[in-house]
């Protein structure tokens, strides 16, 4: 296991001075999977106090010594996190413990973490400590409790995500134990505050085995976004669709690649409005204009999961254009790149074709096609820098009042969204002469 040299340094002081040290949890977990970790964590039995003397001729931080946790800082002010081993009393809000009690054997601590593969500890002078079979499980490829899984989730409910988001990024099943206390206390998420869950749905559909965790546990998904229900069990009846309104969504999820989590999200709530425009007629069912609800109920869910104002925006926007028909023609193109700008335009395609090969197979090749299509367009569009925006016209406020002799003012606005149009149109070259020759011919 490759440790970082301060990291070791920290651990190799802790048994200098008579105590135990390891890196522990996340950062072993990784480094046994063959990640490399963003953090090292630290245990000792050492108490803080006694780690202030221990760390005493570098900068330590006091960021949880109620619950046995400092921070020592490194030269380049990297931060490692040393707690003393613990256990806890009750979780009466069913996420932070009501008490903390230091201990000095790791084998108590790791017995209150949340799951065998974070369980584990290390150092070279130890080598792997394993009491709950945490090795074992990532050969498996299992997430599984520490313990029983009721008692873990009752103590901290975001622990239910956590399994989901590990299962979604490592693709790992979920031992059978588990998933069953997963389902049975799905509802203690609603303790969980906004932003725990927003941040842990980010990874979760960021993770390359969303698909199954997304239909495997649909009413892990309903508890934080109640508003998904009614697309549970939805069917279309639509000959463009295979699937029911939400497992739909889960394949779009499953289909985007890219790394953008706003485009994760959007695809999360893109149908959730569906069911509430549902129609049928003699040719099936249809949920004409479904972006306009799918886009408001999606803007109460972003806001109550605490999603910041810009991501907000993105998503609700995102998913209010999703359907739109917008044809594959040059001007087209840029009224769309006038409207919402590059980096929209290219997520809305993203979207789309994420959408697209959720449908029905065997009505796909012309909506890809014609998407693609679009995208081809855009590109000339951006290579060739054509005019979309006002920055890029050829002439600007102050050309427009020295040539016709005008202040400022509402009119000279006018002026400059006329020829924007026109040349976003094609009616007009992006060219000085010839838009100002148009304004004084024209006497716009």
């Amino acid at each position: 296991m490759q440790i970082p040299a301060f990291a070791n340094r920290l651990i190799g002081l802790l048994w200098d001075s008579g105590f135990q040290g390891y890196v522990v949890g996340g950062c072993v977990r990784d480094s046994l999977l063959g990640r490399i970790p963003h953090d090292w964590d630290i245990c000792t039995d050492a108490t803080p106090e006694q780690m202030y003397e221990v760390f005493r001729r570098f900068r330590v931080l006091n960021t949880g010594v109620k619950h046995g946790t400092i921070t020592v800082l490194d030269d380049e002010n990297v931060a490692y996190e040393v707690t003393t081993f613990r256990t806890e009393g009750g979780y009466s809000d069913n996420r932070h413990p009501d008490s903390v009690d230091f201990v000095s054997d790791f084998r108590a601590d790791a017995a209150r973490r949340d799951f065998t593969i974070n369980a584990m500890a290390y150092s070279v002078r130890s080598g792997l400590i394993d009491y709950f079979g945490g090795k074992q499980d990532i050969k498996l490829r299992l997430i599984r409790c520490v313990g029983d899984p009721d008692a873990r989730f009752q103590e901290d409910a975001l622990r239910i995500l956590r399994a989901l988001r590990f299962s979604s990024v490592y693709g790992f099943d979920i031992e059978v134990e588990t998933a069953a206390a997963i389902h049975r206390n799905a509802s203690l998420l609603e303790h969980i505050s906004a932003e725990r869950i927003r941040d842990e749905l980010y990874k979760l559909l960021a993770g390359s085995s969303v698909l199954q965790v997304l239909l495997d546990y649909s009413d892990v998904i309903s508890v934080i976004i109640p508003e998904m229900r009614p697309c549970i069990g939805f069917e279309q009846h639509n000959r463009y669709h295979q699937y029911t309104v939400y497992d739909h969504i889960a394949h779009a999820v499953a289909n985007y690649t890219g790394g953008d989590p706003v485009v994760n999200v959007a695809l999360l709530l893109h149908d959730i409005g569906k069911p509430e425009c549902y129609t049928e007629d003699e040719r099936g069912g249809h949920f004409h204009g479904h972006g306009i609800p799918s886009a408001r109920i999606a803007e109460e869910v972003v806001r109550r999961l605490r999603f910041s104002r810009e991501e907000q925006e993105e998503i609700v926007e995102l998913i209010r254009e999703h359907d739109s028909v917008i044809e594959p023609q040059p001007k087209v193109v840029r009224r769309w790149l006038n409207r919402i700008g590059e980096d929209r335009f290219r997520q809305l395609l993203d979207i789309r074709l994420a959408d697209i090969l959720a449908h029905a197979e065997g009505t796909q090749e012309s909506r890809i096609e014609r998407r693609n299509a679009l995208k081809s367009i855009l590109e000339g569009v951006i290579a060739e820098r054509q005019c979309f925006s006002m920055k890029d016209l050829a002439v600007n406020g102050n050309d427009i009042m020295r040539e016709l002799g005008i202040g400022p003012g509402k009119r000279v606005g006018e002026i400059l969204r006329h020829l924007l149009d026109a040349v976003i149109t094609g009616e007009l070259p992006n060219s000085w002469d010839v838009l100002i020759s148009e304004v004084k011919s024209r006497n716009i």
